[in-house]
């Protein structure tokens, strides 16, 4: 059995429900949810609204507040559980730099049901245009420690049971 998770992040490309399935993970667990988006710099968001796929460079300072974010969290006796993309396998090493024993859950979702997902999301800053971009960058965390790879179409009250499931095998109970 492993050390019990210190955080989780839910990973996947947008419109596949991390927002979504990582409040109620946040809330069955008793776990702090931090939403990746909400951390974007301004730069990073005028340039995806404008339909400009973000890069590397873009994402660096993006990813090292996310794991500011997560390790303040932790000092607090709080279990983050984060919502990022995450779709590059050095993102997320960055990430687990940051958090040793950190959790991914990655929300597998196909590319037309993202595109109906993202284009049917009002409000949002990720334009439908720019999900060939995220299916181009993602690299699938297959075989990486601590990842769990559930299927984003299912209802999201089951991926949060198949998550609770899956930190008890982990060793984990809860995240609490």
């Amino acid at each position: 059995m492993n050390a019990p998770l210190s955080a989780l992040v839910v990973m996947g490309v947008s419109g596949c429900g991390k927002s979504s399935v990582g409040a109620q993970i946040a809330f069955k667990s008793g776990g702090r949810l931090i939403e990746g988006d909400a951390f974007h710099p301004a730069a990073n968001i005028e340039k995806m609204s404008a339909g400009i796929p973000l890069d590397d460079h873009d994402r660096a300072g993006w990813l090292e507040r996310l794991g500011v974010e997560m390790q303040a969290c932790i000092a607090e006796d709080e279990r983050a559980v984060l919502t990022c993309s995450a779709l590059k396998r050095a993102y997320r090493d960055k990430l687990r730099a940051a958090v040793p024993g950190l959790g991914f859950i990655f929300l597998e979702l196909t590319r037309e049901e993202a595109a109906r997902r993202v284009a049917n999301r009002p409000g949002h800053f990720m334009p439908a245009s720019l999900i060939d971009s995220q299916f181009a960058t993602l690299e699938p965390p297959t075989g990486e420690a601590l990842t769990l790879t559930l299927d984003a179409a299912a209802p999201i009250g089951q991926l949060a049971e198949e998550v609770d499931s899956w930190l008890k095998l982990q060793g984990a109970s809860t995240l609490a």
